[in-house]
């Protein structure tokens, strides 16, 4: 988006000087899009209302050469108030279908590597009303004594909305008024905070069974319209209650369907039944079916705890939990040695344990037998069975053997079955010998505890396992907190065997291996570590570097290697344009480097490659002796000047990148095209003027046709070698008036050091509770549509405030008014609207930027000035670049609303008239009548 600030110029010679670099400054926030017309109060806070769903603009505009950069940020409303991660790199910030979670404050950053970065922020509130719920709750109690039963219904209206909503009930179509009624009383529970109102119903009475509704509204903020909800209250309205087709715990078999039916025995209104799970969502495979959850196949991943939900916004939900078990198949065992005696070995006279492990919930649903030698164990002296022992997990068996002796050394066998389960009966078997049961040893392969592979391929870390019986091997990090390259914390493996596929060098690190307390001994675990080494080309700085230099100068390239593995470098090689550089060996303990003098006949693309074991990187140089490029100047706006006929010329503005870092740029090729053919191609003379570094340069381009739009080409010129060109367009445009139409408001900003802010408005936007008799109807040219720029003296503002309104930065050229006419002229002209009977001041500054800024009040008017829009105009001669500043001083009280509209800032003296007439080479300024411009601009609208 480009604002169209534009200068009338009389003629300037052809090339001019001026300062031109300088650091971002005066960011400001407009925005466009579907803002509410709602403004708060405190009008220094700047607040962006919108209304959720809609789409949210939000442009930085600043100031600043080069162009700076911005980047928005936010910070979260209430959800967090931690910036978000990711930052947006654009001028323009556009959220479509904002939410209520993305309200908050919205920052934009301009940075240009000149000083320090200009910020600015806004605040984003989102304005939303939810359809309100309605839940109706009741109590009964005896009264001793009594003949009757007393019965309290209480109506509960909920709704979330920004802002709070305002509540209103009904019965039927009339409004219920607390004051008369004594049957009701209304009111809000502290700890809702506004958004829940309260109907209680007392000791009901025969007219009280009838239709409620509740209604809620946000007044139509944003245009949101109000919403409502409708109860029928009768005799029958009962709370929902719910039975299910199943026991709390249904055991199934893996394969099995399952069919959970939630049946509804009593409620009025008749209840919603709603199914979920917890932990997670339901399985993609099941299937609603009314009141009826289907699950098909189910697999142990469908376990779980189902819930049943009941509602028809009478009393509590009804709620009924099925605990889902799928039967599994995985059995573990322990030989626990003699732990009295903390022993690691199975010896004579001690005891010995065997134990059986089952995961499945609940265990009581498995049933244990024990065998020895193929035949039944029974309970005796020697041998204690144990259907859950405490000692070990949940649902344990165990077999302890006391004082074993040689007829204990036998084959024990564990069998785990389900009882009216399809699931095959699970069997373990363990021989208890003098040598079939040895400790476990846990050993790192001979060069096995560093493995190097490189990066993207294939590896297996390995711990080889010896014992009776061996049990598997469990690999981590041992680094605190890093997972395993599968996202687990750990990883079994039967054989001691962690394979890595297509490894990356944030795997490298140290791995644990130890030995699992299950299917084998239960002693101290075995433990060893392998160390991952994972091989990468090596890192180099600068990948990419655009260097330029003076002909004949000697030119110096390094390639630093930033991290390397393995670190010792195998190979150095220099290429130009492709071509292997022949050089002595370099020596690989050094930063590679490539010296040489520049010639017209060695300019190209240089390329260092460096090589470990792992891979070759490149450092790439694009050495040249062409100029920078230039850049054009953006931020002021160009001038355009009417010449006779239908034509108008521009004044092209641009800085030169660098310009000290090659030969002397001599000039500057300039091509003006339409339709990508060139109307006109020529060099630009410098006449030995060199080129300085932030200093912006002027040409002015002729003989434009109004009111086409042309692209410009331009490219700086040295004595060996023509730079690469870039390019903008150029376009015509009649708003020399800134009648502040657009929300871009010509480039204007607000001041950062002021009290408050200029707001924009027309009179469909003004605040309705806005003071009356203070402020403009409507813009200057009496349109209501049209727009202008005020200060609201209201609260919070106390007499003495001020707000600052700065126009663009304009640039004096070295240029001089005619001969013995010292400085160059400008004519600021303005209208300004002053009514109210608390009138403070309006001043006007101008502002010459130079080593330090100096404002200087070259108009003001104070007090009452009438209904009508006034016209201001007067001459500046500005030493230097400047900015002309509006300020707005409040007066002692509210009615003291200041407002100004068509803007014009024009080269040359003011004329009395209204008009401007025209000239084209003498420097005579052709003026259009003000009025009638915007009037026509403002029509244009409609059309």
């Amino acid at each position: 988006m480009e604002f169209f600030w534009i200068l009338l110029f009389s003629s300037v010679s052809p090339l001019a000087w001026s300062q031109g670099v300088y650091a971002p400054a005066n960011a400001q926030i407009v925005h466009s899009g579907a803002a509410c017309n709602v403004k708060d109060d405190n009008i220094s806070e700047r607040i962006y209302t919108i209304k959720e769903g809609d789409t949210l603009v939000l442009q930085c505009i600043v100031k600043g050469h080069p162009r700076p950069q911005v980047r928005w940020t936010k910070t979260a409303g209430s959800a967090s108030d931690k910036f978000q991660e990711t930052s947006i790199y654009n001028e323009t910030l556009r959220i479509e279908g904002i939410q209520r979670v993305q309200g908050g404050r919205y920052y934009c950053k301009a940075e240009n590597g000149v000083g320090v970065a200009a910020i600015k922020s806004i605040r984003v509130d989102v304005q939303y009303l939810d359809t309100p719920v309605l839940t109706v709750h009741q109590t009964i109690s005896d009264v001793r004594g009594s003949y009757y039963q007393e019965k309290t219904v209480f109506l509960r209206c909920t709704v979330n909305s920004n802002p709070p909503a305002r509540f209103i009930w009904k019965r039927g179509s009339m409004l219920i008024e607390q004051s008369k009624d004594n049957g009701v009383d209304i009111y809000e529970p502290l700890y809702t905070q506004g958004e829940t109102k309260v109907l209680k119903l007392k000791n009901l009475r025969p007219k009280d069974f009838a239709d409620y509704t509740c209604q809620v509204s946000v007044r139509n903020v944003c245009n949101i319209e109000d919403k409502s909800v409708t109860f029928k209250l009768t005799n029958a309205t009962t709370p929902p209650m719910i039975r299910l087709s199943v026991n709390d715990t249904v055991v199934v078999d893996p394969g099995q369907d399952v069919v959970l039916t939630c049946e509804v025995i009593a409620g009025f209104p008749l209840p919603t039944v709603t199914w979920s799970r917890y932990p997670g969502p339901l399985p993609l495979s099941a299937q609603l079916r009314g009141a009826t959850l289907i699950l098909r196949a189910v697999t142990p991943a469908d376990a779980g705890f189902y819930n049943c939900t009941a509602v028809n916004n009478v009393g509590n939900p009804a709620r009924k939990n099925i605990n889902l078990v799928v039967r599994s198949n995985n059995l573990t065992f322990q030989i626990t040695p003699d732990s009295n005696k903390d022993s690691e070995t199975i010896q004579m006279g001690r005891d010995l344990k065997l134990s059986c492990h089952v995961d499945a919930t609940p265990q009581d649903k498995v049933n244990y037998t024990w065998y020895k030698n193929g035949a039944p164990v029974f309970n005796s002296d020697n041998l204690i069975l144990l259907r859950s022992d405490p000692d070990m997990a949940p649902g344990t068996s165990s077999l302890e053997i006391v004082d074993m002796k040689f007829r204990d050394l036998a084959t024990y066998s564990c069998v785990a079955n389900f009882p009216g389960s399809r699931v095959p009966e699970l069997r373990v078997d363990v021989n208890i010998s003098q040598n079939s049961v040895s400790p476990p040893m846990l050993s790192v392969p001979n060069g096995g505890q560093v493995v190097s592979v490189r990066e993207g391929g294939n590896t297996e870390l390995v711990c080889l396992v010896e014992g009776k019986p061996r049990p598997p091997i469990l690999w981590s990090r041992t680094e605190k907190d890093l997972l395993m390259p599968s996202g687990v914390t750990t990883v079994e493996t039967p054989d001691g065997r962690l394979r890595l596929k297509n490894v990356s060098r944030d795997m490298m690190g140290v791995y644990r291996c130890q030995t699992a307390q299950y299917n084998g001994l239960n002693i101290k675990r075995r433990e060893a570590q392998v160390q991952l080494n994972v091989q990468y080309a090596p890192i180099v700085s600068p990948v990419f570097e655009d260097r330029r230099s003076r002909n004949y100068q000697m030119v110096t390239l390094r390639c630093t290697v930033l991290r390397s593995n393995p670190p010792r470098l195998t190979d150095i090689r220099w290429y130009r344009n492709g071509e292997l550089i022949r050089m002595p060996m370099p020596d690989m303990k050094e930063t590679p480097e490539l010296k040489f003098k520049l010639e017209p006949t060695n300019n190209g693309s240089y390329e260092c490659r460096v090589s470990n074991s792992a891979g070759t990187s490149t450092c790439t140089f694009n050495v040249s002796a062409k100029p920078y490029n230039a850049e054009f100047y953006f931020d002021t706006p160009n001038p355009v000047r009417i010449l006779k006929g239908n034509n108008y010329s521009y004044n092209l503005q641009w800085t030169q990148k660098e310009p000290k870092a090659t030969d002397l740029i001599i000039g500057y090729w300039i091509n003006v095209r339409k339709n990508k053919q060139n109307l006109l191609s020529k060099q630009i003379d410098l006449k030995g003027k060199e080129p300085e570094s932030g200093v912006l340069i002027s040409h002015t381009i002729s003989d434009l046709r109004i009111p086409l739009s042309y692209e410009v080409r331009l490219a700086p010129i040295t004595t060996y070698s023509t730079g690469d060109y870039i390019s903008r367009i150029i376009q015509y445009s009649e708003h020399h008036v800134c009648g502040f139409e657009d929300d871009r408001i010509c480039g204007f900003s607000q001041d950062r050091s002021d009290v408050f802010d200029w707001t924009r408005q027309n009179h469909l936007t003004q605040n309705p509770k806005r003071s009356a008799n203070t402020g403009p109807e409507t813009d200057r040219s009496g349109t209501k549509e049209g727009y202008y720029m005020y200060i609201e003296a209201s609260r919070p503002r106390v007499q003495g405030d001020k707000a600052r309104l700065l126009s663009p930065l304009f640039n004096v050229t070295s240029v001089r008014g005619p001969k013995g006419s010292g400085r160059i002229g400008y004519c600021v002209a303005f209208y300004y609207h002053m009514k109210g009977k608390h009138i403070g001041t309006l001043n006007v500054l101008l502002r010459v930027r130079s080593i330090a800024s100096v404002d200087t009040v070259v108009w003001t008017k104070s007090g009452h000035q009438g209904p009508d829009w006034k016209k201001a105009f007067f001459d500046i001669s500005p030493s230097g670049p400047f900015q002309i500043v509006f300020e707005g001083i409040r007066g002692p009280s509210f009615e003291g609303d200041i407002a100004i509209d068509d803007v014009s800032i024009t080269l040359g003296k003011c004329k009395q008239e209204n008009t401007v007439a025209s000239a084209g080479k003498t420097g005579k300024i052709v003026f259009f009548e003000w009025r009638n411009l915007k009037t026509q601009r403002n029509t244009n609208k409609h059309l």
